[in-house]
């Protein structure tokens, strides 16, 4: 049974509809608490139609992932015992629990450090919902949870935007090509850059 051809196929027609700002913002949103599809996939093809307004749609599309990550928080705080046997059924609950373990030993640290968590979070090819719910359910302070997510989704969006502005079509081929080795290359990057910065803190 294929589930995640079909939605692909559904975001991009989406990219060609009149409305599609509006589309983009509502997908960013979804994909945020539940949706399994990301909104680069409308994205890029919107970019690359009209590139002037490239970075227009990156802020549509950050917005609308903000506001999903809010009410992603809200329901993992308020409604995660609830909706258990729903992320069973869907596959994300071992994923969804052992960000829970994490990000539980990691805020109790320091806040802060969940913040640099979730910037990588929202950068790396891994579902945002996840991350979201798992902040919810900890109970993340709200200031370095809307940091991190404005950081971490906002740097992957405004790249997109930028290379396909500055590639054209050839970007947006291989931004669809090789959208997973680029995520986590760029996450590979932040990871190191990240142990650099503590490094040196420690030495000093």
């Amino acid at each position: 049974m294929k589930l995640f051809a079909p939605l692909y196929e559904r975001a991009l027609a989406w990219a060609r509809h009149p409305r599609a700002p509006s589309l983009l913002a509502g997908l960013s949103f979804i994909e945020a608490i539940v949706f399994p599809v990301a909104p680069e996939v409308m994205l890029a093809p919107m970019c690359l139609a009209q590139p002037r307004r490239g970075f227009w749609f990156a802020t549509l599309s950050l917005a609308g992932s903000l506001a999903g990550a809010v009410i992603g928080y809200l329901l993992g705080h308020y409604a995660y015992e609830a909706v258990k046997p729903l992320l069973q059924t869907l596959g994300w609950i071992d994923r969804i629990e052992a960000q829970v373990a994490y990000l539980r030993e990691v805020v109790a640290q320091s806040p802060w450090k969940a913040f640099w968590i979730l910037v990588i979070a929202g950068f790396a090819p891994i579902p945002l919902k996840i991350f979201t719910w798992a902040s919810g359910i900890v109970g993340v302070p709200w200031l370095p949870f809307l940091a991190s997510m404005a950081v971490g989704r906002g740097k992957r969006v405004f790249l997109i935007a930028l290379a396909i502005r500055l590639g054209g079509e050839r970007a947006e081929r291989a931004l669809h090509r090789y959208i997973e080795p680029i995520g986590w290359g760029a996450l590979v990057l932040i990871a190191a850059g990240i142990v650099y910065v503590a490094f040196r803190a420690h030495a000093a």
